[in-house]
């Protein structure tokens, strides 16, 4: 499995980006997709995931009502739309893919639970 990330950048506080994540697989439908992030000296972070089967998506805490994740399974391809950025959203930003199990149900913000990830993006939040 191999996934392609764009859409990183540079922004000022308070405007948005959006990420992509186009993943080589048969079918999403078969697959959680969840992203994350890493400042530099911090842990991995996941912050947003969904599973295209259903819809369901999770959320951070520190993302809810200003980011949300969206897949679109004829391309392949997972969104993750960022509104009313911050400094402290700076980080390196990667998308990972597993196939569906109990554990993406349990812990599906948990970066132990994917298999395949990103090359990852990085986003700069700064005036």
């Amino acid at each position: 499995v191999q996934l392609v990330e764009s859409g990183g950048g540079l922004v000022q506080p308070g405007g948005s980006l959006r990420l992509s994540c186009a993943a080589s697989v048969a079918s999403l439908n078969d697959y959680a997709i969840g992203y994350f992030r890493q400042a530099p000296g911090k842990k991995r972070e996941g912050i947003a995931s969904i599973h295209p089967v259903d819809g369901t998506v999770y959320y951070a805490d520190s993302v809810k009502g200003r980011f949300a994740i969206s897949s679109d399974s004829a391309r392949k391809t997972v969104y993750l739309q960022m509104n009313t950025l911050k400094p402290e959203d700076t980080a390196a930003y990667y998308c990972a893919v597993v196939k569906m199990k109990i554990a993406v149900i349990t812990s599906p913000l948990n970066p132990v639970t994917y298999d395949y990830w990103g090359q990852g993006t990085q986003v700069t939040v700064s005036s």
